[in-house]
């Protein structure tokens, strides 16, 4: 216990640090936003004055250059530029316009109907436009960070998960060498005496045989339940390594390519549209003051050399401790464990075969997928840097015809040039809007490839390893006796059912969701493509019978057939599992705003349920729960696995529009999919099966070939039924030689 406090007190300071960073990432942000807007507020504050004091002249102007000189020569910025000269191209710009206002010496009407006219207009386009993209760029960047530490509690439950089956496997081969030293004392001491009376041998013959009996079922039951913990660690160890290499990837791929990504897309458009405004006004003073062609020149270089790219790197560098990523997650063996690598050998083969085609499957769509969205953002942006960078000729036509005060107002306030940059705005911001559409998309997806891709390596090579190790033939189960119960299953009453067959939960529910648990937690798609309606209703007839079809292994059913017979069996309830008299409460659960009191409200219904139909919500939503952790691999998140079973699990009720209803139904399952920790009574409260998320295979023989030797190699887990509980393990047989495969018969 004091081992695992210790790994989870590393990975919180891990995440605490990780989540400073993330702050101060936030508060850069907001920071540089209003760096920048104060920075659009003096330029607009400095051309509405000097607008006020061009009739003063030289006098105006100097006094206008010296206060803005002064209030900047005191910040932290004019600081650093006297230390390195390394400012922000667009602070460097402000600095050289600052220097030639000081030479100003005429007062020119065009350039005062210029300041305080179109490029006034302008300054505050690009002010709205920063405060927009600095919203838009936060909102993006929460959302990544969220992904990412969703990535770390996964990889935090994955280890825990690990940790529990560790500490099982440890204390079952614990019981099982104590059953070992049981056998080896019984053997010592039946052979300690040979010379005994012949009538005290008779005597005791009998019940030392009884003793030595129950010596080696104990010794059996307990080498079946060491080999049972003993695979259940390897594949929640499988689920962390996997979970660790995905987590350690997202962070990478989050700091060294979203974090400087986000910043691009705050800086869209902002260096562009500032050096527009600067041009105009470099234009307007180079018609009316022909004499300051020198120093406009110096301008226009510092204009030129607005730099996106520089000023990115330059802001990054002068935060490292922001935008540094931090070490990646170092693996965290259990109690000694030495197995420091996804394996793939024996009854862990063909699973993360499986599962590996799937995902290779799905990465190969996703990479399509972000390539195809990464073109139309290359294309995107170029249209909407050209609509940036077009030119506006209307800006300069106060200087046209007679250059009259009264002129210059009447042609600046033309009617057509105001319709012209209001369509070209409209434009910019369609434009705008689309790009930030398909940029979201784009981080997104490239999200989901980098953890598809740092998985599909580990499986491959570990799928790789596992060829050079050893083999396995299709292993070979026995079927389960047909059950007895005298209510209907499908289209039948839940609790009915569930009191006449002492089950806990359905034997149709558990075989399902244990099958889809073994094979299919990967699948792309379940629950929402249909399956072959004929494998349906096979399967459906087979439980019907009271039979098991879904323990003659993994190729004989389609996945999503299964899931449709799980589907059809909730549908089907005569009794649905949320009663239509808590439905309108099941409602008003969406209209609350905080988690806390979804659910707080949510636990309070659930309570009004039958223990027993309580217990199997428990168990099908604590399944749905962990199906969504592999939604990069599934494309079943929370959401869409809600869209699929809302109906099928509430009813709209009558009289009420569907179309407008379901979509609260589904955030109601939703979040009983995302929460159900915290919704659902533990076996304290509430006693019954819980759904396990590492489930071990049902009885099989594996033929081994490896380094080792050969052989068939049989594991016997004959499930048991135990009153209501639900299903335990049975005990496991011997290794045997060369003996071909066998159904072994029913006890």
């Amino acid at each position: 216990m004091v081992y695992n406090q210790i790994l989870n007190t590393l990975l919180c300071s891990s995440l605490s640090e990780m989540r400073w960073q993330m702050g101060e990432q936030v508060r850069g942000l907001d920071s540089q936003a209003e760096s920048r807007q104060q920075l659009l507020q003096d330029v607009a504050d400095f051309l509405r004055r000097k607008a006020e004091v061009e009739q003063e002249y030289s006098r105006g102007l100097e006094k206008l250059s010296e206060r803005f000189s002064a209030k900047i020569r005191g910040s932290k910025e004019h600081q650093n530029f006297r230390k390195d000269q390394n400012l922000p191209s667009p602070l460097n710009c402000w600095y050289t316009i600052l220097n030639q206002t000081r030479q100003a010496s005429r007062d020119h009407g065009a350039l005062s109907e210029i300041y305080t006219g179109h490029l006034a207009l302008r300054l505050v386009h690009i002010s709205e436009d920063v405060g927009r993209l600095a919203r838009k760029s936060k909102e993006m960047e929460q959302q990544m960070q969220d992904e990412l530490l969703k990535a770390i509690s996964e990889l935090q439950m994955a280890m825990k998960s690990y940790q529990t089956y560790r500490i099982d496997c440890l204390n079952a081969e614990a019981k099982l060498r104590e059953a070992e030293r049981q056998e080896e004392k019984r053997g010592g001491g039946r052979h300690s005496d040979p010379g005994g009376s012949p009538g005290g041998a008779g005597l005791d013959k009998a019940p030392r045989r009884t003793s030595l009996k129950k010596v080696e079922r104990l010794l059996e039951k307990r080498q079946s339940k060491f080999m049972e913990s003993k695979l259940k660690c390897a594949k929640a160890r499988n689920d962390y390594l996997l979970s660790l290499h995905a987590a350690n990837a997202a962070i990478s791929n989050y700091y060294v390519r979203d974090v400087a990504d986000l910043l691009d897309c705050f800086d869209l458009g902002f260096h562009l549209s500032l050096g527009k405004v600067l041009r105009t006004y470099l234009a307007a003073e180079s018609r009316a003051q022909a004499a300051w062609q020198q120093g406009l020149c110096t301008i226009e270089g510092a204009i030129d050399a607005l730099d996106p790219l520089g000023d990115k790197s330059r802001l990054m560098e002068a935060n490292p401790a922001a935008y540094c990523p931090p070490l990646c997650f170092d693996y965290q063996p259990h109690e000694g464990d030495e197995v420091s690598e996804v394996r793939a050998e024996g009854p862990l083969r063909n699973e993360l075969v499986s599962r590996f085609q799937h995902l290779q499957s799905r990465l190969n769509a996703i990479t399509l997928e972000t390539d195809e969205v990464n073109k139309t953002l290359k294309a995107t942006l170029q249209s909407l840097v050209d609509l940036l960078a077009a030119e506006e000729p209307e800006a300069l036509d106060a200087f046209q015809g007679c250059q009259s005060t009264e002129s210059l107002k009447s042609t600046g306030s033309d009617a057509g040039g105001k319709q012209a940059l209001a369509k070209r705005r409209a434009n910019q911001q369609e434009t705008e809007s689309f790009y930030i559409m398909k940029f979201k998309e784009y981080l997104s997806g490239r999200s989901i490839q980098t953890k598809l891709q740092a998985k599909h390596d580990q499986m491959k090579e570990a799928i790789e390893k596992g060829e050079n190790v050893g083999s396995r033939l299709p292993r070979v189960r026995r079927s389960r006796p047909p059950s007895c119960c005298h209510h209907k299953l499908f289209g039948g009453d839940l609790q009915a059912f569930l009191e006449s067959s002492g089950q806990a939960v359905p034997l149709v529910v558990e075989s399902c969701i244990r099958f889809i648990n073994l094979h299919g937690l990967q699948h792309e798609g379940i629950f929402r493509v249909p399956g072959s309606q004929a494998q349906v209703s096979e399967i459906r007839n087979a439980f019907e019978k009271g039979e098991d079809p879904l323990g003659d292994g993994y190729m004989h059913h389609d996945l999503d057939s299964v899931a449709g017979v799980l589907k059809l069996y909730f549908r089907g309830l005569e009794k649905p599992l949320f009663p239509s008299d808590i439905v309108p409460e099941l409602l008003a659960t969406a209209q609350l705003e905080s988690s806390a009191e979804r659910i707080s409200h949510l636990r309070a219904l659930l309570s009004q349920l039958p223990p027993a139909v309580l217990v199997v919500l428990r168990y099908l939503f604590a399944f749905l729960n962990h199906l969504s952790h592999y939604s990069d691999e599934n494309m079943m998140d929370p959401h869409n696995l809600a869209v699929c079973f809302g109906p099928t699990l509430v009813t709209v009720p009558a009289g009420q529009d569907a179309v407008s209803v379901q979509p609260h139904i589904n955030e109601v399952v939703k979040c009983l999919i995302v929460h159900h920790e915290a919704i659902f009574p533990g076996t304290s409260q509430l006693p019954g099966p819980q759904y396990e998320k590492v489930m071990a295979l049902a009885e099989e023989e594996y033929w081994y070939e490896g380094a080792m030797g050969r052989g068939w190699h049989e594991e016997r887990f004959t499930p048991q039924r135990v009153g209501p509980v639900g299903w335990r393990r049975g005990e496991r047989g011997n290794n045997r030689g060369l003996v071909p495969p066998i159904v072994l018969p029913d006890r």
